[in-house]
């Protein structure tokens, strides 16, 4: 007999929340059927790709009514407060064994829907990842109820020791850690690089966690450096500023998500992360599996990817420490040994198939 999963998620669209839903509905092992749920219906070019992925891996998806607009995170909170409303239907017909969710909006919605109809926790068990080691910003006394509840139902698994930690100096509680799995995609050639430069990639919402001013500062400095063309890509609020900022600079190109952005990797030559902080950097990982070495800096969740003596590795977005690597470091440094040294960590320790052992022993399942 089937035993059915729900993943709760933002919404199929870019993220790495939803890049691990979806690898884990993926997953081959018998006897369970794996469920993704939207709470806000995306679109867009990336949504079309993860739903045919879906299709082809015979995995079902439900799509949320709210439409993916931003605007004070309003639509958002509508989104998750009107989710028991078309939810009930949905559990009362899959019976779902396991409910697992995903990032603060979901977790809202599911906590909502079970305040509304706690019977119906009876036969269902919820498990909770916590991606990310900051919650709730400017919703701290909402996120208390939510955490309170995830805890009190022992739900909760953290994606890396920086979570974990920042967890339980925030809610005085203790989760276990279950650390995110990745593994090597097929790779091609990217159309747009520069056979003459050091084609360097960011990837990434353009928000303030991901260290946009620090990127822009960064590019700025080099743009008189021949050796270096940044390709930039994503999308987010701070997109105009991004725009108007690099206006000027022959170095760069800025373009919109790529679909398939694990794909393209090998391609690139380095990749940038000057994040301000991360749950657990699935892109980090996809960039070590499939032999792109990472310039990161060493905020919670990014350092936990990659080896403590990275030699790529920057403290605290120093820029001072990013011109010594752009200058002298990265024109003469051995890319395949970082490759070796990259991917032998991340096969040890964030492999596909542990993750979903771990995940399905959780839930009782195997």
């Amino acid at each position: 007999m089937q035993q059915t999963v729900f993943h709760i998620i933002s919404h199929l669209d870019v993220g790495g929340a939803e890049r691990v839903a979806i690898n884990m509905a993926e997953s081959p092992t018998e006897g369970i059927s794996y469920h993704v749920v939207e709470l806000i219906r995306a679109y867009g070019a990336f949504n079309k790709v993860l739903t045919a992925e879906l299709r082809a891996h015979h995995v079902r998806y439900h799509r949320g009514f709210v439409p993916e607009v931003h605007f004070h995170y309003l639509f958002e909170r509508l989104a998750a407060l009107t989710f028991p409303l078309w939810f009930l239907w949905l559990f009362l017909r899959h019976r779902p064994r396991v409910i697992h969710c995903h990032t603060e909006m979901p977790d809202l919605a599911i906590y909502w829907f079970f305040c509304l109809f706690p019977w119906l926790l009876k036969r269902c068990k919820i498990v909770r990842t916590i991606h990310n080691t900051r919650l709730w910003t400017g919703m701290e006394r909402t996120g208390r109820r939510v955490e309170a509840f995830f805890i009190r139902h022992d739900a909760n698994v953290a994606i890396s020791e920086s979570v974990r930690l920042n967890y339980q100096n925030a809610y005085h509680a203790d989760p276990p850690i279950i650390y995110n799995g990745v593994a090597p995609v097929g790779q091609r050639p990217y159309p747009h690089l520069k056979a003459d430069k050091i084609n360097v990639l960011f990837a990434g919402r353009f928000e303030e966690q991901k260290g946009i001013d620090t990127l822009i500062a960064i590019i700025k400095s080099l743009n008189g450096d021949a050796r270096y063309y940044f390709h930039v890509v994503g999308s987010g609020s701070l997109c105009p500023l991004l725009t108007a900022q690099l206006a000027g600079c022959d170095n760069v190109a800025i373009g919109e998500p790529l679909a398939d952005l694990a794909a393209f990797l090998a391609a690139f030559d380095f990749l940038l992360m000057p994040s301000r902080f991360e749950g657990l950097s699935i892109l980090s990982l996809e960039a070590s599996f499939n032999g792109l070495p990472v310039i990161m800096n060493a905020c919670p969740g990014l350092r936990d990817t990659l080896p403590e003596d990275w030699p790529l590795r920057v403290e605290n977005n120093d820029l001072a420490a990013y011109e010594r690597l752009f200058s002298d470091v990265l024109p003469v440094i051995n890319r395949a040994e970082l490759q070796e040294k990259a991917r032998h960590f991340v096969e040890e320790n964030f492999s596909m198939a542990v993750m979903r052992r771990r995940y399905e022993a959780l839930y009782g399942l195997i």
